[in-house]
């Protein structure tokens, strides 16, 4: 028996032998306590004469003081609400700026990078909005090319750039009718580099128009890219594309998203995160949307956020323990794997001197809100009331009418993104 076992036990049966009244009882008591600790009888009747010790509880003094927290949850919201193991690996890179912004002492410097990821989500908890949004899709599965194209179910550990996954998200907002915006996502598996482009419906030569773009603008070349079962890949324009280019590709199974977790988990925080759950179908809308992403966006994703890549999953009983490689940007991965197109990556390398991430995150706010009021506001319509048929049943199976069925909407009415335009906009 333990130490604090054995004083937890001499605690309950102290309260047990003073509610006792008879001397049979407490005899009997005493006799259990001297077998139980294997003590003398005396030493147990002591045990239980002896008031029950109070409990003091010691509280110290918080290490971090309130104004250094601030501090920090403003590098979060600039950051764009990371998780905590890429916030404390964003620090030292984010360092020179911090001290531009604030005035830092050295105590309070070296306190800021020793915080450790457990305490900066229990000291932020306060500020963290917990927001669920279940988000519906467009993606229709594609009738066309499908099975010329190979299913890719395997984790893709990739050891070079150049595998892409890539995926779509709608900008309907509760109204799914007409032609309305996109936003067309590419991510590598390798390095973690998001390239992002908005168009205005998914058609087949915007695709190819925005694969291209966005193929130039990556600093490796392109060997691979897996898409799930939408029209707007399975058809013959990017099949062509994906040929000349000498691009290979692969797709998903339908309706299983965990087949393309990586681009899945990049358009809830580089889209919806970003973007919100609003309509936008005008030319104006995707053109701010994309001198968002082709500029500010790109750069501060790219090169100022660190992201972690799963490196080993190890089962434990019925539970598997996942293992994470070091926070990294997607530039300095590049960098240090020596892949890739190395002019390329040495300008953006000394790009990046020259920027401050604080500003980028300004800029980004601003073009966010000139976004949001380009959102087209529609109400849906109710749904007519479906014809009430009362059933003959003298008439042969054949012989009934058609149920009149009611024309619903494809889409629920979604929450707007709400941390962010709160804070900025206030209630639109």
């Amino acid at each position: 028996m333990t130490l604090s076992a054995k004083r937890e036990y001499v605690s309950q049966m102290q309260s047990i032998y003073k509610n006792a009244n008879k001397k049979k009882e407490r005899s009997r008591l005493i006799g259990q306590v001297s077998q139980t600790l294997a003590c003398h009888r005396k030493h147990a009747i002591r045990l239980m004469r002896k008031p029950a010790p109070e409990v003091v509880r010691r509280f110290r003094d918080p290490i971090y003081p309130t104004r250094l927290i601030q501090i920090l949850e403003e590098i979060w919201i600039a950051a764009q609400r990371p998780w905590s193991v890429r916030l404390k690996a964003l620090l030292p890179l984010w360092l020179p700026h911090i001290k531009q912004q604030w005035p830092l002492s050295s105590d309070e410097e070296r306190l800021l990078l020793a915080i450790s990821a457990a305490t900066m989500d229990r000291r932020l908890g306060p500020y963290k909005t917990r927001l669920k949004r279940k988000v519906y899709g467009k993606t229709r599965p594609g009738r066309w090319l499908r099975q010329a194209i190979p299913i890719q179910t395997e984790s893709w550990n990739v050891p070079e750039p150049g595998w892409l996954e890539s995926d779509t998200v709608s900008h309907s907002g509760s109204n799914a009718f007409g032609t309305y915006a996109y936003s067309f996502n590419q991510v590598d598996l390798f390095s973690g580099w998001v390239e992002s482009l908005a168009v205005l419906g998914k058609y087949a030569e915007n695709i190819v128009a925005g694969a291209e773009e966005m193929r130039l603008a990556m600093p490796f070349e392109q060997k691979g890219i897996d898409t799930d079962n939408g029209e707007e890949f399975i058809n013959h324009p990017v099949s062509r594309y994906c040929a000349d280019k000498g691009i290979q590709r692969f797709r998903s199974r339908p309706y299983k998203k965990d087949d393309q977790a990586h681009i899945e988990q990049k358009n809830g925080t580089h889209v919806r995160q970003l973007i919100g759950w609003d309509r936008y179908d005008t030319v104006e809308a995707v053109a701010a949307m994309n001198d968002l992403y082709r500029n500010e966006w790109r750069l501060l994703s790219n090169l100022f956020l660190p992201s972690v890549k799963l490196t080993n999953k190890i089962r434990i009983g019925s539970r598997i323990k996942r293992v994470y490689g070091e926070a990294q940007t997607p530039l300095d991965r590049l960098r240090v794997s020596g892949l890739g197109d190395r002019k390329k990556i040495e300008a953006l390398y000394e790009l990046r001197k020259s920027l401050n991430p604080f500003e980028l995150s300004k800029t980004v706010e601003a073009k966010l809100i000139r976004i949001w009021k380009l959102a087209t506001r529609v109400r849906p319509s109710r749904a007519p009331e479906p014809a009430h048929v009362k059933p003959n049943w003298t008439l042969e199976i054949g012989d009934y009418p058609p149920f009149c069925v009611p024309r619903v909407s494809q889409d629920v009415a979604r929450m707007r993104s709400g941390y962010r335009k709160e804070r900025l906009l206030g209630t639109l």
